[in-house]
């Protein structure tokens, strides 16, 4: 994947360091889940336009997916390597940190590139 898609798909798991939910020591989500789940939403965040379904299928289930709080600090890890370093002049992070609001996910917190991912329960 060339380096301006990276920088959009890393806006997009931003907005996926998903919720409050038990807590249990095993994590199952990977990073791989967490780009897979969010490829869809990268021209949305890129280029705003009409929210593609197959991105809030993708936040809905990853979302679903994370039900631990070990899933969200590996969503969140995955988030904060990808972003490591990179410009965020590509992509629009107000559009970003509205996704899960757009696809009926009512987070308790703003998204952020700044989120410390130690403190994601």
């Amino acid at each position: 994947m060339a380096s301006f898609g990276v920088r959009k798909l890393a806006s997009l798991m931003l907005v996926c360091m998903v919720v409050s939910a038990p807590l249990v020591a095993k994590a199952a989500v990977t990073c791989s889940d967490v780009v897979n789940h969010l490829l869809p939403c990268v021209s949305y965040v890129s280029n705003g336009g009409p929210l593609p379904d197959a991105c809030c299928n993708g936040v809905k289930t990853l979302y679903g997916e994370a039900q631990t709080s070990g899933d969200r600090q590996n969503v969140c890890r995955c988030i904060e390597s990808t972003v490591r370093g990179i410009s965020y002049s590509s992509f629009n992070l107000d559009l970003a940190a509205g996704l899960p609001d757009k696809c009926g996910l009512h987070l308790p917190y703003k998204i952020s590139p700044s989120t410390d991912c130690s403190k994601v329960q």
